[in-house]
């Protein structure tokens, strides 16, 4: 199965099954040195960096390309006809447009945060 793990699942370091071809978003990199830098705690910060550079050699980074922004597109005016705020889960909706466009399933530890869009993108739980 071909997966896009949401920022959530990486913090988390949920094992995935042996199945699974697991790639992630350019911004859940954003999301994980923003994760790095924001801690005053140096051994905490120490063991976020660490964890950043598995991650890094782990996954393939999808890029935002043109196929993900037009797919971002797409999700915002979605939301936006639905009457939710796009704007207020932006790397959230990248994560999903990049999970679209790559054809590839959606792991994510915070469902609620796709529920207006779990029509439009195949997101679930990890499998355990």
């Amino acid at each position: 199965m071909k997966a896009i793990l949401d920022t959530s699942v990486l913090i988390a370091r949920h094992p995935l099954p042996l199945d699974v071809e697991a790639g992630i978003s350019t911004i859940s990199l954003a999301e994980l040195h923003f994760g790095v830098l924001k801690t005053e705690d140096p051994d905490e910060r120490s063991r976020r960096a660490a964890h950043l550079g598995r991650v890094e050699s782990a996954f393939a980074a999808h890029p935002v390309d043109e196929w993900v922004a037009r797919t971002l597109g797409q999700l915002q005016a979605a939301i936006a006809i639905r009457g939710g705020n796009p704007r207020a889960r932006t790397a959230d909706l990248v994560i999903a447009a990049t999970a679209i466009a790559h054809e590839a399933t959606l792991f994510t530890r915070n469902y609620k945060d796709f529920k207006i869009i779990d029509d439009l993108v195949d997101v679930r739980e990890p499998p355990s």
